[in-house]
């Protein structure tokens, strides 16, 4: 019959801290699996020792060839709660194990600071990007992370800076349940500028009564933000890709935090500017050959704080020659040469990418749907029709945008 393997959680108080009968399973093992810092803490046995370090693979092995023998792993805390119980059972099952688990770090971190965590976001930087913790945080009225020795406490309270998201209490747990415990509470511009114990646990409680955002950003919008917001030369005033359909066609390049775009015809630069702050870990070329507007363009990017937008001077196709190929391309079919230029920029685009053209000619978009289609795109079209509400002597109006279209494609 084969033998169940345990699966025994371990605070950092070592063997002090493990119950009885936990404590019996460990003195019968004949195989004791484990980090080397809890192997060295087990004295009161004869088992074989294996180490395991980031390479589980010699663990699988032994286990998968010692069916008979009794094995015992020892996991740091509770080995359900992002620990090693779910990784075994993948490969082994459920029914091969038997779990006693130990207070889990986690928890003795919000014992520690007084905070409760049921209404917690938790987190495991070993197996989730930065990127995406952080925007979950954003939210949150309080998380805990793991931390790693890459994704430290100080280089996340930097990213959470660099974000703006300047709002949240801070404590750094270390060693919790070890004789050289410390618990550190500060604001996240002093746990920038410390290093931690490689074990510890980062707790972040929302600040009362502040934004989710930091002041200086409020009314400025990831996207979408009203035409007036950018700045326009005057002859042109009001050619900007409107509000609106700025959203729209931001939506339809599905963008995500390292996209590489190109804005074609980028004029004072609204989509440009948009598209960086939502790709802010990629790169936006913004192509114009008015160099008036190219300055409009450098203008608006330092008004929004934009540091990954880089203005092209030059004219189509010619000026994206040396550029790299983008994830998407947003061009504004105004003239004549669009269908030339979609066909040619649509060669450069990477397989996967989306391409959106807005325009205001409904012969240029029969030509285009044609171009694209013969291309196998999957292509999609919207003719837009808006008008804005507005107050005219107490009475509600609304003026109407001219009309336009919009048209969506993917690249198989």
């Amino acid at each position: 019959m084969t033998s169940p393997v345990y699966i025994i959680g371990i605070g950092d108080d070592g063997m002090a801290g493990v119950a009885p009968a936990a404590m019996e399973r460990i003195r019968e093992a004949d195989i004791l699996i484990g980090a080397e810092r809890t192997l060295r803490q087990v004295v009161d046995s004869s088992a074989q020792q294996l180490v395991v370090h980031t390479d589980f693979a010699e663990m699988e092995s032994v286990i998968a060839e010692n069916p008979d023998r009794k094995i015992v792993v020892l996991a740091s805390g509770d080995p359900l709660f992002y620990g090693m119980a779910r990784y075994l059972w993948d490969r082994f099952g459920k029914e091969r194990f038997e779990v006693i688990p130990h207070v889990s770090t986690m928890q003795l971190a919000f014992a520690r600071v007084k905070e409760s965590w049921d209404d917690a976001y938790l987190a495991d930087l070993a197996s989730q990007p930065l990127e995406r913790v952080i925007e979950r945080v954003r939210t949150a009225t309080k998380a805990g992370l793991f931390t790693t020795e890459t994704q430290s406490p100080d280089r996340i309270a930097q990213a959470l800076l660099d974000r703006g998201l300047d709002y949240f209490s801070c404590y750094v747990c270390e060693n919790l349940g070890a004789p050289d415990e410390r618990v550190t509470a500060a604001d996240l511009k002093e746990i920038a500028r410390q290093k931690f114990s490689s074990l510890n646990v980062l707790i972040l409680v929302r600040k009362p009564d502040v934004p989710d955002r930091p002041v200086e950003m409020r009314g400025r919008r990831l996207f979408g933000n009203p035409d007036e917001a950018f700045l326009q030369s005057r002859p042109k005033r009001g050619l900007l890709t409107p509000a609106e359909i700025r959203s729209w066609a931001l939506a339809e390049l599905d963008l995500g935090p390292s996209s590489l775009v190109w804005d074609v015809g980028a004029g004072s630069g609204s989509v440009a500017i948009e598209a960086a702050q939502i790709a802010y870990h990629g790169r936006v070329f913004a192509i114009e050959m008015d160099p008036e507007d190219v300055e409009l363009i450098q203008a608006n990017a330092r008004r929004f704080g934009i540091d990954n937008l880089r203005p092209v001077l030059g004219q189509a196709p010619e000026a994206w020659e040396d550029l790299p190929d983008p994830d998407a391309i947003f061009v504004g079919g105004t003239g004549r040469q669009v269908r030339q230029i979609v066909a040619l920029a649509w060669d450069r685009l990477r397989s996967g990418g989306r391409l959106v053209v807005h325009m205001a000619s409904p012969e240029n978009l029969t030509e285009l749907v044609r171009l694209l289609t013969d291309r196998q795109a999957d292509v999609r079209t919207w003719m837009m029709n808006l008008a804005r509400g507005t107050q005219q002597f107490e009475q509600l109006r609304f003026e109407s945008l001219n009309p336009s279209f919009l048209v969506s494609a993917a690249k198989p």
